[in-house]
């Protein structure tokens, strides 16, 4: 069923009335907040006058905003701050007097370094809730350390099962980072429950390795209790199969058999009923441990047939199967065109609208509101400025010192 949408109006959205400093960078941070903001917070993006180096990764638009940068700050404003100068701190300090939320990822000593730790923040608003998100943790031999998203999937054991024996691969897209971004939005709610209960702020801290291994946890459980050292399969699956990758007469396609119920449909489906009652194909198990027999198999039906005909066989017979989309095809697909999840969102400076998922979850009493543009650097300054008492001729003369940016698009 389609994702409800309505254009922005009156109704009141879940978060409406909380707001959300963000001082994240990348993509844990402000993945975080662009959630919050998704179901109605007020989101403030803090960044440096002329633009944080995160903006301008992959450029898109004129100004030089990048891919990610316009999925990541839907829904917000920009205030671009010298977070060094007096008037910047000063600032600062007032927003957090207005403030719910603060989302910075980044290491402790950066934290205590900008007047962002939980103590700082608690002594101007004390139930203020801190939303951080560090590579390692705040404790340990690299607590200190800072990192990306491909550590955290190398530290958790999943590049070395990914790839060959002869070659580790990490995957390109950065699910450790968004997954981070999840948990700390998941803990953002819990805190703002919390702080309905008691009126107490707290600190929410989440890290790129705690999500990274939460999410290998398995394999560290199957080797902690089976004590097997799994090595890489390529596409192939250790406890299941066929999982694997296959190519068709005009593409790729992915199946996932898991369960014996599933595998006997499968086996009917490719004409090999006797696979059935095989012992060496007794539980998925045993279907990872033999499962390169049976990818030859599903590879030599797959052959035969294109894309389109070899889904629509899979899904008629209820086994999990989809195409390999290139990222190109990604949005032409009848499933995504159907699902309700894209918005085409216009920034300043780019050839057209921008394809923007949203967030992937829906409220069946609150219909998801239209997704603001990012913003450009500095573009809502001088409002959030005016609304914190700052006078016209102040809000100039910090201009003129540097100390605040104004969006310089005419």
């Amino acid at each position: 069923m389609p994702l409800p949408h309505v254009t922005r109006g009156p109704a009141m959205q879940p978060l409406t009335g909380i707001r959300v400093l963000d001082f994240g960078r990348y993509i844990a941070g402000p993945y975080c907040a662009a959630l919050l903001g998704d179901f109605g917070a007020e989101v403030i993006r803090i960044e440096r006058v002329g633009g944080n180096e995160d903006r301008f990764t992959v450029p898109v638009a004129e100004d030089g905003s990048g891919a990610a940068f316009l999925q990541l700050n839907r829904n917000k404003k920009s205030l671009a701050l010298s977070l060094g100068s007096p008037e910047g701190r000063e600032i600062v300090r007032r927003l957090v007097a207005t403030a719910d939320i603060v989302i910075a990822n980044m290491p402790a000593d950066a934290l205590m370094a900008a007047h962002l730790d939980l103590a700082s923040l608690a002594a101007i608003k004390p139930d203020i809730i801190l939303v951080t998100a560090s590579a390692f943790g705040d404790a340990g031999p690299m607590a200190r350390n800072v990192g990306f998203d491909a550590i955290g999937q190398a530290m958790s054991g999943a590049v070395a099962l990914t790839g060959t024996a002869d070659q580790p691969y990490r995957a390109q897209v950065n699910y450790v980072d968004f997954g981070t971004a999840l948990h700390c939005a998941f803990g953002a709610m819990m805190a703002l429950r919390e702080r309905d209960r008691t009126g107490r702020g707290q600190q929410v801290s989440g890290s790129l390795l705690g999500t990274a291994t939460a999410m290998t946890n398995g394999l560290s459980i199957d080797h902690a209790l089976n004590g097997i050292e799994r090595k890489p399969l390529g596409n192939r699956s250790h406890g299941s199969g066929p999982t694997d990758i296959f190519r068709t007469s005009d593409g790729w396609i992915v199946t996932q058999i898991v369960s014996n119920a599933i595998f006997a449909r499968w086996a009917h489906l490719v004409g090999a009923p006797e696979l059935i009652d095989d012992p060496r194909y007794a539980d998925d198990r045993a279907r990872g441990d033999n499962g390169a027999a049976l990818s030859e198999r599903m590879a030599a039906w797959c052959a035969t047939r294109t894309t389109q005909e070899a889904i629509d066989l899979l899904g008629a017979a209820r086994i999990p199967a989809g195409p390999v989309l290139a990222p190109s095809e990604v949005m032409a697909h009848p499933q995504m065109q159907a699902s309700g999840l894209v918005e085409h969102v216009r920034y300043p400076g780019t050839a057209s609208a921008a394809p923007i998922v949203g967030p992937p979850i829906s409220l069946s009493d609150t219909p998801r509101e239209a997704m603001n543009r990012p913003p450009q650097v500095g573009e809502h300054s001088a409002a959030i400025l005016t609304d914190l008492g700052f006078a016209p001729d102040a809000i100039s003369a910090m201009v003129q010192r540097g100390a605040v940016g104004l969006c310089q698009a005419t």
